[in-house]
């Protein structure tokens, strides 16, 4: 029989940890399999093992595991197939499939332009956008955001767009916020590259608030999970058939 288990990052955010909990609910909602089951990796219960294990007890002898992260850092390159290698050898006799995390796609791009028009409204040639990671020592992800920022650009038809991160890499939110509000003349969109809600949205807001009471014409956007699209991609992954988003269902 099939199962679903979902990975999400976890957060000590109660907000973010309930969001991310919704999302995940709305999508069960839309896939016709009995056996489904939330965990996350680090921060937020159930962990990966309990949820791979509320899987076992109810029947399951094939899981396909769909991680909800944005790019392949080390958590998708590491942390969650040791989890998984340690759950196989206790239960050899589940088959496991892990889904790729969501990654660089046109879709996500679109979206991602959608939540700035819908935040910014139309953007003038002097606006500036910032992208903002949270952070990573593994060079891919530098290439991801470039081609990101690059897609944004010519979608959005403006010229200045940049990257900055929360951690592990330069340049780094305050530094990167201070020096494109000191030269701009236009507004400053701030979209936060993330999934959901929790402490790294918060203090992004902090440095935009606190830009905003000096007087600075700055704005941003929710967390990417605003966008149904994030949705459609997740029941995606999960049932492996893009014609079956409508109708969401799988057979065990």
């Amino acid at each position: 029989m099939k199962a679903i288990l979902y990975i999400g990052h976890g957060t000590r955010s109660k907000k973010g940890a309930e969001e991310a909990r919704a999302f995940i609910e709305r999508v069960i909602g839309r896939i016709d399999l009995p056996i489904q089951e939330i965990s996350f990796l680090e921060l937020t219960d159930p962990s990966i093992e309990e949820g791979f294990k509320r899987c076992v007890d109810k029947g399951a002898t094939e899981i396909i595991v769909v991680p909800l992260f944005l790019l392949a850092a080390g958590h998708i390159k590491t942390d969650i197939p040791q989890a998984l290698s340690l759950l196989q050898l206790r239960y050899p006799h589940i088959e496991v499939q892990v889904k790729d995390p969501f990654g660089v796609q046109e879709k996500i791009l679109d979206a991602a332009v959608e939540l700035v028009s819908d935040s910014a409204g139309t953007l003038e040639p002097q606006d500036r956008l910032l992208i903002v990671g949270r952070g990573s020592s593994d060079p891919e992800i530098h290439g991801n955001f470039a081609v990101i920022a690059e897609g944004i650009r010519n979608r959005l038809g403006i010229n200045h767009v940049s990257v900055c991160y929360l951690a592990a890499a330069e340049p780094r939110l305050q530094e990167a916020l201070q020096t494109i509000c000191v030269k701009n003349v236009g507004r400053t969109i701030v979209v936060p590259y993330l999934l959901f809600s929790g402490l790294l949205i918060g203090e992004i807001n902090q440095e935009v608030l606190k830009r905003q009471k000096l007087g600075y014409k700055i704005l941003y956007t929710g967390p990417l999970s605003g966008h149904q699209m994030f949705e459609d991609i997740v029941v995606e992954r999960a049932i492996g058939n893009k014609a079956c988003v409508a109708s969401c269902k799988v057979s065990s």
